[in-house]
């Protein structure tokens, strides 16, 4: 049924839950996974440009997010997982929409996305990626919280 799974990663336990659960599907139908990591400019511009050079913290998350996705491109290979990883930059938008968008240009069947299933105030100030993913998405999405 599905060929291709786009699992968004961060780093975070929510992450990792989904990266889990996208290699059992994986490998239950036999699909490839596609890693990405979301480096999202405007969120650093926003909250840092009066106390550090953003162009050094841009850099150092890009450099970031490539370790993350070795480390779980690795694991997925070392499962005997087809696997194709890429790092997006969001470009004055937010994550959920460039997750969204990459899904129907890598021609993904599902996106699995961890979420930390915040509720209230917290999710209000934090936003919800997870969320914006599966508002926007035109494939299924498969939301996978965290234990914490």
């Amino acid at each position: 049924m599905y060929k291709k799974i786009l699992v968004p990663i961060d780093g975070s336990a929510a992450s990792s839950r989904g990266l889990n659960e996208a290699m059992a599907l994986a490998d239950d139908q036999g699909a490839k996974i596609r890693l990405i990591h979301v480096v999202n400019e405007m969120m650093v511009v926003a909250s840092y440009e009066s106390t550090i050079y953003s162009g050094e913290l841009i850099t150092a998350l890009r450099e970031s997010g490539q370790k993350l996705l070795e480390k779980a491109k690795h694991q997925v290979a070392a499962a005997g997982i087809a696997v194709e990883c890429e790092l997006l930059e969001a470009h004055g938008g937010q994550a959920g929409s460039t997750i969204a968008e990459d899904a129907a240009e890598s021609h993904s069947d599902l996106i699995v996305i961890g979420t930390h299933g915040r509720r209230g105030l917290s999710r209000v100030v934090m936003g919800s990626d997870a969320e914006q993913v599966v508002r926007s998405a035109k494939v299924p999405v498969l939301l996978v919280r965290s234990n914490v």
